[in-house]
């Protein structure tokens, strides 16, 4: 039977996120820890009692909407780093305001990074582009979207993408190992174009991000660090997500990319919420798609659950090691 278009509607409820948030910097106090409880405490909840998505699920007729999603996101993202900054200026007590940084991380992961991410698979010079630079400078990550685009799609499963996981390897040990490595290949992108130093568009990245840090602390040292903090959480939850989504899967050399080089997820709350992220497979191999309609690989590895119900876990190394070792046990050889 032919089902019905991907619907609309369920993907608003990705702006509960941004809005607790917006509204907790606002009022502030113990309302700043909103947003981390809605994300990291009920999301896992809701990422398995939602169940699956149908795969009945035709395209949608029109991505306008869609589309549209990606930009209302990127102002919310904006408005609430505006309202971080101010909630630092007046003084709130530290607690709270570690509260607001950490939620407020959260929603840049989301509304920001994730934005970003589809944003960032567009004409360089496109309006989309240059939104998807925004939202990762307000995480201090500006490198991220040509060394992602370039590096990443290209060498995804094998020891030459920093972004890829080995079997194994914690979540820690991953973080600290593929955001240098990342900063150094995008870097060395630009240098291999012979451009000097100070004409490598990293170095200018890192000069704007400094200044704006540099800016916020003379501003207020709270808002300063607040910011930091924000960009902090937002670089681990997109690394996280990195973690994920290829652990332990390897190509041969030689070998092309498919559907088993990447882990996907089809659990409701986890493609409403994050713009079919979890269906990754479908981003690797068509990345020019727009993410309404990415549709799910029968046969590709499937993840335990959803990006939020793996979220613990995966912090508990020894757990995630094991939850994930009988699942690559698995695996074809040619997927690990």
């Amino acid at each position: 039977m032919e089902g019905r278009e991907t619907p609309f509607a369920p993907h608003l409820l990705g702006l509960i996120n941004p809005g607790l948030v917006i509204a907790g910097n606002i009022v502030g106090g113990p309302a700043a820890a909103m947003g981390a409880v809605w994300m990291l405490g009920i999301g896992p909840v809701l990422d398995r009692v939602l169940g699956t998505r149908s795969r009945s699920q035709l395209r949608p007729a029109s991505g306008r909407p869609f589309r549209g999603l990606l930009y209302v996101h990127t102002a919310l993202h904006v408005c609430a780093i505006l309202a971080l900054v101010r909630l630092g200026t007046l003084g709130e007590d530290p607690l709270y305001l570690l509260a607001a940084a950490v939620s407020t991380g959260i929603c840049s992961g989301v509304s920001g990074i994730i934005v970003a991410h589809e944003l960032g698979h567009t004409r360089p010079k496109s309006l989309s582009a240059k939104l998807a630079r925004l939202n990762m400078l307000l995480v201090l990550y500006g490198h991220f979207t040509e060394e992602h685009n370039i590096t990443h799609h290209k060498h995804v499963a094998t020891a030459t993408d920093p972004a890829s996981a080995d079997a194994g390897e914690s979540v820690w040990g991953f973080v600290a190992r593929t955001v240098p490595r990342q900063f150094r290949d995008a870097y060395a992108l630009h240098a291999k174009r012979g451009v000097g130093v100070w004409r490598n568009r990293v170095v200018r990245i890192v000069v704007v991000e400094l200044a704006l840090v540099g800016g916020l602390l003379a501003l207020d040292a709270g808002a300063g660090l607040a910011f930091l903090g924000q960009a902090a959480v937002a670089v681990f939850l997109l690394e996280y997500i990195n973690y994920v989504q290829h652990y332990g899967l390897r190509r041969k050399e030689g070998e092309r990319q498919s559907k088993m080089h990447s882990w996907q997820s089809e659990r409701r709350w986890s493609c409403w919420t994050l713009f079919n992220l979890s269906l990754h497979p479908a981003h690797h191999l068509k990345a020019s798609e727009g993410w309404w309609d990415l549709q799910p690989y029968e046969g590709a590895p499937d993840m335990p659950s959803g990006y939020y119900g793996c979220f613990w876990p995966a912090l508990l190394s020894p757990l995630w090691k094991r939850w994930m070792a009988a699942r690559l046990a698995d695996m074809p050889a040619t997927a690990n």
